[in-house]
């Protein structure tokens, strides 16, 4: 008798424990929406953009589920120094606007205002560790505590703060320690760099990235009030136009470096006797508008035997 009550109650026990996993999974997707990446930060302030605490020593970073924050793939200005400072996230060109996304699900922290740097912003906390900064949007699209969707619009592109032109500035932070967006981002491919990025702080101390292992302000951190300009406009102006013609000038370095690199991969063919553009154009695999274009000729133009055409 006791082994067929057992056995009675056997499929109940197997319902119970299916019941007791999908409570369990519910509860703790309220917590993680209810405080991100509580693991890593002691604290929910609206506040502030970032404030540097304690790294953890290793930290994988869990990439899947991503949306890319905008389909532009043009990046105008990378990660690092940068006239003299740090400039620590990715400049994406997009156009007064366009859809702004979050990277990651997660936890508005900050929308706010910065007239002296990141214009209109947000800071969002995302339940794998990260926080993510959006710059120099036209207007927001989320309110702080709310929680957010990967893919979910949060802003429209925009030319707003300390902004030279139209483009998306994107941070990506860990403990508030910037990480540089191309180790995880690839906008060219608009695509994650891989299912999971492995953070180590021994890595960043032999590169010289700044890390900060004690709690409390960064030199490179502040809080919204400190971010109030009190400089006149006149002299805002002037540092505006100041970096413009830094911008250009880095831009113009850029043209040159992408020129002589152009060169070292040029190939050229030398014309034999009774070859014509169009037999050369089919020997080296590209089109006759194509190879006149590159030499910068004519489709009727006659070549002689040992003229040089350069064909890549």
């Amino acid at each position: 008798m006791g082994q067929d009550q057992l056995a009675r109650l056997a499929p109940v026990d197997r319902k119970m424990k299916a019941v007791d996993t999908l409570v369990l999974r519910s509860i703790i997707e309220r917590e993680q929406y209810g405080s991100p990446s509580a693991q890593l930060y002691n604290e929910w302030s609206n506040q502030y953009a970032h404030r540097a605490t304690q790294l953890p020593d290793s930290f994988r970073i869990d990439l899947r589920g991503f949306a890319m924050p905008t389909p532009s793939r043009v990046i105008t200005s990378q990660f690092g120094r940068r006239w003299g400072r740090m400039h620590k996230g990715l400049d994406i060109k997009v156009y007064i606007g366009d859809t702004i996304r979050s990277a990651f699900d997660g936890k508005v922290r900050v929308v706010n205002y910065e007239g002296n740097g990141y214009g209109n912003y947000v800071v969002i906390r995302h339940n794998n560790g990260l926080e993510t900064i959006y710059g120099h949007m036209s207007k927001h699209l989320v309110r702080e505590n709310q929680n957010v969707r990967a893919g979910d619009p949060i802003g429209l592109g925009g030319n707003t703060g300390r902004s030279t032109g139209s483009h998306l500035h994107f941070e990506t932070r860990l403990c508030g320690v910037a990480l540089n967006p191309a180790l995880m981002f690839d906008f060219r491919n608009q695509d994650v760099t891989g299912n999971y990025y492995m953070f180590r702080a021994s890595r960043y101390e032999r590169e010289g990235i700044a890390v900060n292992n004690t709690t409390g302000r960064k030199q490179d951190s502040y809080s919204v009030a400190d971010v109030r300009s009190t400089q006149s406009p006149a002299a805002i102006r002037r540092q505006q136009a100041q970096l413009a013609q830094q911008q250009q000038q880095a831009q113009k370095k850029e043209q040159k470096k992408n020129a002589k690199e152009s060169k070292k991969d040029a190939r050229y063919h030398k014309v034999s006797k009774g070859e014509t553009l169009y037999s050369i154009a089919r020997s080296r695999g590209i089109s006759v508008e194509e190879l006149c274009k590159i030499n910068h000729i004519g489709k009727s133009m006659r070549i002689r035997p040992g003229q040089i055409l350069r064909f890549s």
